[in-house]
């Protein structure tokens, strides 16, 4: 029987994202964490843009009269910027780009107490979230 090596996991992470950038072309990500707006508000925003092509998600986020859509439409141009740099001498109008996923799950939440009546306190939950979105090219998918 051979012998196996077991590794650390900070090692295999390592491995891990030397081969993702070992890979040219694909996906790429980007994330928003400890976001200061509710993820249910988010959740709003990013609906919108799940499936759309970059392009339409960008003119979306511009003309939203949501405040998250701000930070969605940053992310957004932070996951086309790490596209263009996996993707070196292929441009975004020619890649064809479109939001493949979007996820807002619950960050921490900061935990105030507000006077309440009879000297009670009601508990005030001042929400955060994280947001990942990732951005691929439709020649990618088609592949």
């Amino acid at each position: 029987m051979e012998a196996t090596k077991k590794l650390k996991k900070s090692v295999l992470i390592k491995q891990r994202k030397e081969q993702a950038k070992a890979q040219v072309g694909g996906a790429s990500t980007a994330k928003l964490l400890n976001c200061p707006t509710s993820p249910r508000k988010m959740r709003l925003v990013v609906d919108l843009i799940r499936g759309q092509k970059v392009e339409n998600a960008l003119y979306i986020l511009k003309h939203s009269g949501k405040e998250a859509s701000i930070r969605v439409e940053k992310l957004l141009l932070s996951a086309i910027k790490n596209w263009e740099a996996h993707n070196e001498g292929s441009s975004v109008e020619d890649g064809g780009l479109f939001v493949k996923e979007v996820s807002v799950g619950g960050g921490r939440q900061l935990k105030r107490l507000r006077p309440a009546p009879q000297g009670r306190g009601y508990r005030i939950r001042k929400r955060s979230n994280h947001v990942t979105l990732v951005v691929d090219s439709i020649n990618n998918v088609n592949n």
